[in-house]
């Protein structure tokens, strides 16, 4: 969920929350203020009836109105305290529908007798009164929902573009571009600030990786120089009759040496450049054209080593590197060959949707969390350890992905890409 929808959701939850604690209070305000009314209204009713018994000892005659009735008991009591109540109220005699209606009821002496007055008076014009203020007030409170929640979906998107502009440029952000932020205009402090940091960060960035970028080349050419000077070297003394056999076995561990230094140097460097995008050149290719490529170049170890190969090649075209590619299968069937057993098999599918080759080889499933890690490689492996981790990040380069499982007592790679025509090819080689 979006920063500004959970913005939103909490401050509509508060907002709604507090409107609605509010009228509560209001609405219980409201009924307790009118209540009081009625009391002192009852309160004048009752003055005006005890002053008219003191002064002609006797109760006033009743007027025949609906606004109040008043209703007279003779009791035996001499001591009332008196009370307000709420009764039913019935605005005629005889009438069936009971209102709602306020009354007080008090002790009166009238000629050395005790009665109970009782006056009752409707409250239906000030629940009306209460209805009405209500209503006003959900309007209100809908209103000032409404208006909350239009200011929070079109100013606070107004107010955030800044940083989704900033956002955007940091989406499209390389080492290896020279481009430079733009700035946004924006009174915010905040998103100033922000700006003023990632601008400060990108060039941090950029100079650290052209400090590295200018480490790696170099070192990398300063270590191929000596390198290829040493190889030349061994070659000429590798051809000379007058070596003995020890010294020709040492002469060719210095060699194999040497060739995976260099290797490891060159793959050390490639993983470099694909990591930050530096191989940019593309075209269109025939991917089953690849295999069938690939499978030819190793034709000799796989003869050599007795494996059957079986592939099911479905035509797919694909705009990508070719060197990048050349090297993922070239890691792939190396693996599959060197790893394998005498005699063994390794089946080969392609279709629109993905790349699978399989192998037979170890009876165990491989760790597939440091698989493809740098120099993670078998104990009885010549290798670098580097293959498998270019094979990850060429993938990555086209979001592709890569994945190991263990099927059937068969390793198996596999690559999943986007789907396209297919036009089915099979071969059977052993």
């Amino acid at each position: 969920m979006k920063l500004s929808a959970h913005y939103n959701r909490s401050n509509i939850i508060i907002t709604v929350s507090v409107l609605l604690a509010g009228a509560v209070i209001y609405y219980f305000a409201i009924n307790y203020i009118i209540q009081k009314q009625l009391d002192r209204d009852l309160t004048e009713e009752m003055e005006e009836i005890v002053s008219y018994v003191a002064s002609h000892h006797k109760f006033p005659v009743q007027p025949d109105i609906d606004e109040e009735q008043v209703t007279i008991k003779e009791t035996s009591l001499t001591n009332f305290k008196t009370v307000f109540f709420n009764v039913p109220f019935k605005k005629v005699i005889n009438d069936d529908d009971d209102n709602n209606g306020r009354a007080v009821e008090m002790l009166v002496s009238v000629n050395e007798k005790n009665y109970l007055l009782t006056i009752a008076i409707s409250r239906d014009g000030t629940e009306y009164l209460v209805q009405v203020i209500a209503t006003i007030t959900l309007i209100l409170m809908a209103g000032l929902f409404l208006v909350l929640f239009l200011t929070n979906r079109y100013v606070s998107h107004d107010l955030w573009k800044p940083f989704f502009y900033l956002l955007q440029q940091l989406k499209a952000f390389s080492v290896s571009d020279h481009t430079n932020f733009s700035y946004s205009k924006t009174n915010v402090d905040e998103f100033n600030e922000l700006e003023a940091a990632v601008l400060l960060m990108s060039s941090r960035v950029r100079k650290d990786y052209r400090t590295l970028k200018q480490f790696t080349e170099n070192a990398s050419h300063e270590m191929m120089t000596p390198l290829s000077v040493i190889t030349s070297k061994l070659d000429i003394l590798i051809q000379d009759d007058s070596l003995n056999p020890e010294h020709y076995k040492q002469l060719q561990d210095i060699y194999g040496a040497t060739s995976r230094l260099s290797r490891l140097n060159q793959s050390l460097l490639l993983l470099v450049k694909i990591e930050n995008n530096l191989i940019d050149e593309a075209e269109l290719l025939e991917l089953q054209q690849l295999v069938f490529e690939k499978k030819e170049q190793f034709q000799e170890l796989i003869t050599s080593k007795h494996i059957i190969v079986t592939a099911t090649i479905t035509q797919k075209t694909i705009t990508a590197s070719g060197h990048l590619l050349d090297i993922l299968f070239n890691n792939l069937f190396s693996n599959a060959i060197r790893h394998n057993i005498d005699s063994g098999v390794i089946n080969i599918s392609l279709t629109d949707e993905k790349f699978l080759i399989q192998n037979t080889g170890s009876l165990y499933p491989l760790n597939e969390e440091e698989l493809f890690e740098r120099f993670q490689k078998g104990k009885k492996s010549e290798g670098t350890g580097l293959g498998l981790a270019l094979v990850k990040s060429i993938c990555n380069v086209y979001n592709w992905d890569v994945s190991y499982s263990f099927i059937s007592s068969l390793h198996t790679f596999q690559i999943s890409f986007a789907p396209g025509k297919e036009s089915l090819l099979t071969f059977n080689a052993i």
